[in-house]
């Protein structure tokens, strides 16, 4: 039996400041870093996802500074995609570096709602949210980004 995929929803502006607050960037151990992830917008993430669980967002999900430590922290709790509205650039391009799948979708960050039973394929870019069985459509990364997620980030596909 495949395990269900859930959303954990947020709202516009998640910075990089509460998907790991600065207290904690004193370590680089990922388990450490995703004890501590979004605990100062939901207390309870860590203990509410799943492995396989998915973060949606609105608008610039992961703005503020260019800390690596926001995707490996969402990356190391399990959750196995960020959907969101919009992100800010540069954690585009860190979670891309370090494998952590990420989709742009207006609609489904709009329409997603915190508990739903959530489908995503990468290949595609379909986005199904089997609760309200509505689909929507992502733009699908090419084929040398899905090579970089697959591999587990921008290092390990050069080894």
């Amino acid at each position: 039996m495949k395990a269900k995929i859930y959303a954990h929803k947020y709202g516009d502006n998640v910075d990089t400041d509460v998907i790991i607050p600065a207290r904690y960037l004193n370590t680089s151990d990922h388990r450490e870093l995703a004890a501590h992830c979004m605990e100062d917008l939901d207390k309870d993430f860590v203990k509410k996802v799943k492995p396989g669980d998915i973060i949606v967002g609105g608008h610039n999900f992961g703005c503020g500074s260019s800390r690596e430590h926001a995707p490996i922290a969402i990356k190391a709790t399990g959750v196995s995609c960020v959907i969101a509205k919009s992100f800010a650039r540069i954690f585009y391009r860190n979670a891309i570096n370090i494998g952590l799948p990420i989709l742009e979708c207006e609609e489904a960050g709009e329409n997603i709602c915190d508990g739903d039973e959530v489908a995503v394929d990468f290949d595609s870019g379909e986005i199904v949210d089997l609760t309200k069985n509505e689909t929507y459509m992502a733009i699908p990364f090419p084929d040398f980004i899905k090579n970089i997620i697959d591999k587990g980030g921008l290092l390990k596909s050069i080894e």
